[in-house]
């Protein structure tokens, strides 16, 4: 019982923290990507190597997968995040298809961070730092709004599923942990060819 009080508590937080570190990073993505079409020949300051080159993730139809630079949404989407956290945390109490609302968006959001992830390590083969600090701040906003709205019951969970969702209100550390260990050890395994000549 202690746990959930804590996760409820927490969950404000994430939604803050998150959304102003994605706002920033949304934000210093997008005046890169001004620069870089005012000028093609301007190299970002986040391009470092062959590898963590934010210029190439930039310049691919991939950074524009919806006709307009993909930073745009981030700007939009960590603005609400951030001021429903901030609501939150004044004390603010919103209706199940609110909830229900915010839980779509979370899954555009870690559905899309995924899919920019494969296109980045498989497809481009490079690195942009800004948009991997999106991709760890939105991956928490979509577990723990999903873990609230299955919680508060917004989510309904079928009798068989209860054991599973209890489990995953438990191990939620755990589970989130591991999800990123697993898309560290992607990235290295990918790009090992180039870590090891650091070495």
């Amino acid at each position: 019982m202690k746990k959930v009080k804590t996760l409820k508590q927490a969950l404000p937080w994430i939604l803050v923290i998150g959304g102003i570190i994605g706002f920033i990073c949304a934000f210093i993505i997008m005046f890169e990507k001004l620069h870089l079409l005012a000028n093609p020949a301007y190299k970002p300051s986040c391009s470092i190597n062959p590898i963590i080159s934010c210029g190439s993730v930039m310049s691919s139809w991939q950074g524009s997968v919806f006709g307009f630079p993909n930073p745009i949404l981030g700007l939009a989407g960590f603005s609400i995040v951030t001021t429903i956290g901030m609501a939150m945390l004044a004390g603010a109490k919103f209706k199940r298809w609110f909830w229900l609302g915010l839980q779509a968006g979370a899954i555009f959001g870690v559905v899309f961070v995924h899919w920019l992830f494969f296109q980045s390590v498989y497809r481009i083969e490079a690195l942009c730092p800004y948009c991997i600090v999106v991709w760890t701040v939105t991956i928490p906003i979509f577990w723990y709004t999903t873990l609230h709205n299955l919680r508060e019951g917004f989510i309904a969970t079928p009798k068989r599923l209860k054991g599973l969702a209890n489990f995953l209100q438990r191990h939620h550390g755990d589970i989130l942990i591991v999800w990123f260990i697993v898309i560290a050890g992607l990235i290295l395994h990918h790009f090992w060819y180039y870590w090891q000549t650091l070495l």
